[in-house]
């Protein structure tokens, strides 16, 4: 019997399932456990990762889309408040006739019309100067206590110290109120120049030895002794009439007389002539408050657009496209704008009539001469239109309001878009949590079976090898 009757001209193992990466010898590894795992947890761990990731960004970016409409509307809100009220229409301007004599400003408050000015006196601030003093020569050692309208502060001069030095110590006082101190070189000597900074009758300096000593007693002044210094301007209060009721003031700038209106006194009048102050409302301000509202309003709606579009084109949708929270705000937004006011006027009860337009593209303009004659013709209207009961700036400022509020529809919106992204991170950690306990299970599984295989191999190697040796032992049988 020949030798391939038996075992054929060639031997192959019985099993192998080893990888490229797998010793094929008898008693090695004949899977590669790790990598095989891995492939199969890669593969059922993707199409739940890849679902879960995607939802993950959807969200994402709806919670992103949602703070992008929250940021538009707050800034869009904030453009109202000079709208949105009656009261925020009564914005005043105040004119002076003669701007080198006065100056003024108005407020809310100021009441219209025209008031005769006269100012007799200004408020000016107390300047001393000292008599002559030799610039070198020690002043003598001390200490002096200055005064300005009450406040009081120390110096204290070492008996090397020169008038320049007593100048510095007062300026560099702690403390001080407003007295500043400067040495004039004259042709008869020095002189200490005491300028206060404050303006008023009850702001007068004084100056006072306190060490119990006299050699400072040349730098003294005060109510009854004035013979050190002379006095190069008084400490006096401002004196002027509005309409001929007379004021007194401690300053120049003097807001206390008149309602809602501030003087910045400059220069006195003549007794008989006195100027006008002119009060009105501010009509040009008003104007470029609703031009501001305008441009406001059309930024807003580009953002709204934009959240919620659909490019053909390049197919593809806006973040909010569909979306119903902005849907709702679209809506409301529109139907204030287009809104009939009950202003008490037929003629200027909508936007449209005042001026703004609405453009094809849906954005408004305002045509400024529709609007000044509008608010020269009924102000009031204007105001109501508005700033009045559901006016529309006074609507919109609600409406956004109530949305943007713990209660609003945006705000549920953001807090259901937080509980999805908080329930996708739980699965996504469940699916991690998943795949290691698969991981484990097929580890421990394939590493058995890993070991069978081994076996198996090592018991096929050992029969290949015995087999082959049979046709020797035949042979020499036969022979």
């Amino acid at each position: 019997m020949s030798t391939d009757s038996i075992s054929g001209t060639s031997a192959a193992p019985v099993v192998s399932v080893a990888s490229a990466g797998s010793a094929g010898a008898a008693g090695g590894s004949v899977i590669n456990v790790s990598s095989l795992v891995q492939q199969l947890v890669a593969a059922t761990q993707a199409p739940r990762e890849a679902l879960i990731s995607a939802q993950t960004q959807q969200v994402t970016a709806q919670i992103s889309a949602l703070g992008t409409l929250k940021g538009a509307l707050a800034t869009f809100q904030g453009t109202l408040s000079t709208l949105d009220t009656a009261g925020s229409f009564r914005v005043e301007t105040a004119t002076s006739s003669n701007e080198t004599a006065f100056t003024a400003t108005a407020s809310a408050g100021a009441a219209s019309g025209t008031y005769n000015v006269s100012i007799s006196r200004l408020a000016t601030a107390q300047q001393l100067l000292s008599g002559a003093l030799a610039a070198a020569t020690p002043l003598g050692g001390g200490s002096l206590s200055l005064s300005l309208g009450g406040t009081s502060f120390t110096v204290t001069l070492a008996s090397t110290d020169t008038v320049t030095d007593l100048a510095a110590a007062i300026n560099a006082a702690a403390g001080n109120p407003g007295i500043s101190a400067t040495v004039l070189q004259g042709s008869d000597g020095a002189h200490l120049l005491l300028s206060s900074s404050v303006t008023g009758a009850a702001n007068v300096i004084q100056v006072a030895e306190t060490d119990a000593g006299n050699a400072l007693a040349p730098l003294t002044y005060g109510t009854a002794n004035t013979v050190n210094y002379t006095q190069e301007a008084a400490a006096q209060d401002a004196a002027f009439s509005i309409s001929g009721v007379d004021f007194t003031s401690s300053t120049n700038t003097v807001g206390n007389a008149m309602g809602g209106i501030t003087l910045n006194l400059l220069s006195t009048t003549a007794p008989a002539t006195p100027e006008t102050l002119t009060v009105g409302t501010d009509t040009a301000t008003v104007i470029t408050n609703i031009s501001s509202f305008v441009s406001a309003y059309n930024t807003l709606r580009s953002a709204l657009t934009s959240l919620g579009s659909y490019d053909a084109a390049t197919n593809t949708a806006g973040p909010m496209m569909g979306n119903a929270v902005l849907t709702g705000i679209q809506n409301q937004i529109q139907r204030a704008l287009y809104a009939v006011v009950n202003t008490g006027s037929a003629t200027y009860n909508t936007l449209a009539s005042i001026g703004i337009a609405t453009q094809s593209d849906g954005s408004l303009s305002l045509k400024t001469p529709t609007l000044a004659t509008a608010l020269g013709t009924n102000f009031s209207a204007v105001t109501q239109l508005f700033g009045g009961l559901g006016g529309v700036a006074s609507t919109l400022n609600s409406q956004i309001t109530a949305a943007l509020g713990s209660a609003g529809s945006l705000t549920a919106a953001g807090q259901t878009l937080a509980s999805q992204e908080n329930a996708l991170t739980k699965q996504s950690d469940q699916l991690d949590q998943q795949m290691a306990a698969l991981s484990a299970t097929l580890t421990q599984q394939y590493a058995a079976l890993n070991t069978l295989l081994s076996t198996l191999q090592s018991t096929s190697s050992y029969l290949t090898q015995a087999f082959a040796t049979l046709p020797r032992i035949q042979s020499q049988v036969g022979s």
